[in-house]
């Protein structure tokens, strides 16, 4: 089952790396990234993230959760359908504890491996935006991941909290401790998120979350989504004990540019000639698609 593969893929290759897919051919071209470094080592990536930001946006729409569940589901399906790999859902704050339930047993039901939802008050604003952003209260989000835990199926079916204090302006001790408080409530692990251009303060929260208590931490995974923080390495990271490493925005962000600069190119060009060095020929997305396979009978 597709709900149980990253803890088995954390524990056969200690930690992973997460691309993020906002519909299902960005899921085919990363599915499909596969290749040897120098030293001989095959590299891919081991799953998706289904973000709110790259659904919201490629929507034409801000990240406030507005997109409607209906319409997540559609993208997920969509990822779910292009891969084999494990998905991880971007739940946002999970909405109300009614909400969440109904979430966790619609990511579960489809086949999503994982769920985070966030400890900021609804409606949340991007954490890499300057709005304002307020935490929720600790206890009532700790009951919101109590509710979820208990009402999920399948205990492979991973529920995170992710951590907004550092984003909110709150000490790493204060966000270790909203960290302590979500583990008690039972969280299958933390997402620690920073928009600081360093990783010097993640990786001070990942020390000081390696001292809680064992049987605190134990089988718990640790979570990190280094957009800002970027120089650092996956290995790197993976060496001061994160398990899953998020790159939660980079296939829209790059699509992004390469549709502005299509665009420029026709129109300064009146024609598409000059912009068919920045396009894949249409033999390529035939293939990744599968055309082929279709007969095309009783059309």
């Amino acid at each position: 089952m597709r709900n149980n593969a990253i803890k088995s893929l954390i524990r056969d290759k200690g930690f992973l790396r997460i691309i993020e897919a906002h519909n299902g051919l960005s899921a085919l071209i990363a599915d499909q990234a596969l290749l040897r470094n120098n030293n001989g080592e095959l590299l891919s990536f081991d799953g998706f993230w289904e973000s709110s930001l790259t659904d919201s946006a490629s929507k034409g729409l801000p990240d406030i959760e507005i997109v409607t569940l209906e319409s997540r589901l559609e993208t997920i399906s969509q990822i779910l359908q292009a891969t084999s790999k494990p998905l991880i859902v971007d739940g946002d704050t999970g909405g109300d504890f009614n909400h969440f339930e109904y979430m966790v047993n619609k990511y579960e039901d489809m086949g999503a491996s994982m769920i985070i939802i966030e400890d900021k008050v609804f409606p949340k604003r991007n954490s890499l935006t300057d709005s304002t952003h307020t935490l929720e209260d600790i206890n009532k989000f700790a009951e919101k991941i109590k509710r979820g835990i208990a009402i999920r199926k399948n205990n492979e079916f991973m529920i995170v909290a992710r951590l907004e204090g550092l984003i909110a302006g709150y000490s790493t001790k204060e966000t270790l401790e909203r960290a302590e408080a979500f583990l008690k409530a039972g969280a299958d692990g933390i997402m620690i998120h920073s928009k600081k251009t360093d990783a010097k303060e993640v990786l001070d929260f990942a020390a000081l979350y390696r001292k809680l208590p064992k049987n605190l931490t134990k089988e718990k995974i640790l979570v990190c989504v280094p957009t800002t923080y970027n120089r650092i390495t996956a290995k790197e990271l993976a060496s001061h004990g994160f398990n899953i490493i998020i790159y939660a925005n980079h296939l829209l962000r790059s699509s992004y540019k390469a549709m502005e600069e299509i665009c420029k190119t026709i129109l300064l060009n009146d024609r598409s000639c000059e912009g068919e060095s920045l396009c894949v020929p249409l033999k390529k997305l035939f293939k990744i698609t599968e055309i082929k396979k279709m007969s095309f009978r009783g059309i």
